[in-house]
């Protein structure tokens, strides 16, 4: 047999994927995990968006729709922007995705050519890296070093070394939690424009910031490609859901690409989603566990030795410097998986340069787990 291999396969592995499914073997053995690995909140979807699927199952006709989506949920979304940002952004402009991983791969598809330089910032989300890599991309990968996110003296400096064809940002961060001040966060939109350099802004985990309202790109600039998901905020991972808002100028090309790699999102999904804007009580709820988690782990994570690398502005992620401990996060956080019994992702994922020095642990879980984490991981530093 003949087995034809391609080099976009050789794409570097999701380690949190690989502890995750480490933390699921044990657990099949009845050790008891805390997983604080994967950035999944453990709560179910809102009761509301349960409640809609259940009804669409019972009709029982679930099929393809437009490869943009339901017109029913785009319109909940550009309902969104205006009662949560003040925007007026029409349903038009629009994509439902197949979670946010196909929004970037319809972004990156619709935007850009193999060869073509898109500046990333390190640490940063790996799959940004690895879809990139998978499609020819060229990856800038810019070394925050001591500076907590991603700016527009950064982005002239990659421009001026070569000239760059986009930039991606995400804020609230993945993993380091960071949020880009609104001032940075305009500054950053004009330099790129003044430079001709596409953005893409991923908010997925917008409505979850937990010192500063949230502040869309998409209020800075025209020409912005915005990613966000159902998956955080909204408790939906498994739903798969997410969605773009696009420039008009994309949104034909985008739903193009989308009829073939695609056909179109989940219509249950969809359908569910839509009561997710409605639910707002219910996900603030859990946001005040996350709050809460988040105020437990500030203390005791450098306590434990665990230096915060980045603030915990948003998102549900501490991002710590380990060196106190171990200079290979990797082992480190396999060693403790095994003997503490506590999952954490190493900073290799997001950052292939510096990350022997990082984790990343999610408290998204509950707080009952974060304390026992927490107690764990001192019994087994000691």
């Amino acid at each position: 047999m003949v087995v034809s291999l391609s080099r976009r396969g050789e794409v570097e592995p999701f380690h949190a994927m690989d502890i995750l499914a480490e933390a699921n073997r044990l657990k099949a053995t009845g050790v008891p995990v805390v997983s604080m690995a994967v950035g999944q909140p453990s709560d179910p979807a809102p009761s509301g968006v349960r409640q809609a699927a259940a009804a669409a199952l019972k009709v029982g006709r679930i099929g393809y729709t437009d490869a943009l989506g339901l017109a029913d949920l785009r319109q909940a979304i550009a309902g969104h922007y205006g009662e949560h940002y003040g925007l007026d952004v029409p349903a038009s402009r629009i994509a439902v995705t197949t979670g946010s991983s196909a929004a970037f791969n319809l972004a990156f598809l619709a935007m850009f050519d193999p060869g073509d330089r898109v500046a990333i910032a390190a640490p940063g989300y790996p799959a940004y890296r690895n879809i990139m890599a998978a499609l020819g991309i060229e990856i800038v990968e810019v070394e925050l070093g001591g500076d907590a996110y991603l700016h527009a003296e950064h982005l002239r400096t990659a421009h001026r070394e070569r000239a760059l064809k986009g930039v991606l940002f995400a804020s609230p961060a993945n993993p380091t939690g960071a949020v880009i001040p609104a001032d940075e966060l305009a500054a950053l939109v004009s330099t790129a424009e003044e430079l001709g350099i596409a953005v893409i802004s991923d908010e997925i985990y917008h409505r979850l910031a937990y010192a500063a309202p949230d502040t869309t790109a998409l209020a800075y600039g025209s020409g912005v490609t915005v990613i966000n998901s159902f998956s955080k905020y909204y408790c939906m991972t498994g739903w798969r859901i997410g969605w773009m808002v696009l420039p008009e100028a994309l949104v034909r090309p985008v739903e193009r690409v989308a009829q073939s790699l695609y056909i179109s999102p989940p219509e249950l999904s969809q359908i569910a989603a839509i009561e997710a804007f409605k639910a707002t009580q219910e996900l603030e709820a859990v946001k005040a566990r996350y709050a809460w988690n988040r105020e437990l782990l500030m203390k005791r994570l450098p306590e434990l030795g665990f230096a915060l690398a980045a603030p915990m502005d948003g998102a549900f992620y501490a991002f710590c410097d380990v060196t106190r401990h171990t200079n290979d996060s990797m082992a480190f956080a396999r060693r403790m998986l095994a003997e503490a019994h506590v999952a954490a992702t190493p900073g290799r994922d997001f950052d292939p340069l510096q990350g022997h020095r990082t984790m990343r642990l999610s408290y998204a879980g509950s707080h009952d787990d974060m304390v026992e984490a927490m107690a764990r991981i001192e019994r087994w530093l000691k």
